[in-house]
């Protein structure tokens, strides 16, 4: 089983990439840095709390995992 520090800065890395290919796409669809930005921040907030609560819950399911 995963143990939550793991989960968390699993979730705290995939979102810093995420936050900055948002902003770079937020940056090319708006022509704002400011509102690129925000977007990636709002989303990348959002994305980071949804992750962590589904990794949670994955990792209390033991179906598919092979117990050795």
């Amino acid at each position: 089983m995963e143990t939550g520090k793991r989960t968390i800065l699993k979730a705290v890395l995939w979102n810093a990439l995420g936050l900055v290919m948002m902003a770079l796409v937020g940056f090319a669809m708006t022509g704002s840095a400011a509102v690129g930005g925000a977007m990636a921040f709002i989303n990348t907030g959002i994305g980071l709390v949804s992750y962590i609560l589904y990794e949670r819950v994955w990792a209390r399911i033991s179906w598919g995992r092979r117990h050795v």
